[in-house]
């Protein structure tokens, strides 16, 4: 079944570098992406919960959360996003530079969908994000409604 309308991915990231590498690295692709963007912990929830001031925003199809956020860290956030009976359906990669042994078990403990370690280097992270395209919003199947 072909999808009619684009993904509405959500990226929860505070280095500014990473999220213009992700834009680039999605803008390469062949899938019809909406990328919205915040940078903390605390906006990613009122974003989520459509709270002033995202009270028009779509609810992501697939949300990539880094770990290591300000005000409220990527932990706090997938522990919240997965204990919301409704947020919780939205499958979140966890796509950050820790790959402490601590993190990975905590973030499945934590239901994440996936992990997945942030290369340092640009091939290097540019092919992840490739990987997590063809994966999570070609292969999969998502729901198409979550309220």
């Amino acid at each position: 079944m072909k999808r009619r309308k684009p993904f509405n991915l959500l990226l929860i990231e505070d280095n500014p570098g990473d999220v213009r590498l992700t834009k680039e690295a999605f803008k390469e692709g062949n899938i019809s992406i909406d990328l919205s963007v915040v940078m903390d912990g605390v906006e990613a929830i009122q974003y989520l919960r459509k709270q002033a001031p995202f009270e028009e925003v779509e609810t992501p199809d697939l949300i990539l959360l880094d770990l290591n956020l300000p005000k409220k860290d990527g932990r706090e956030v997938l522990k919240d996003i997965k204990e919301d009976p409704v947020l919780r359906r939205i499958p979140v990669v966890v796509l950050t530079t820790s790959n402490a042994e601590s993190d990975i078990l905590k973030s499945y403990n934590l239901y994440a969908n996936c992990y997945i370690n942030k290369p340092v280097d640009f091939d290097s992270f540019f092919n992840v994000i490739k990987r997590i395209e063809e994966f999570w919003l070609s292969t999969v199947m998502l729901p198409t409604y979550i309220p």
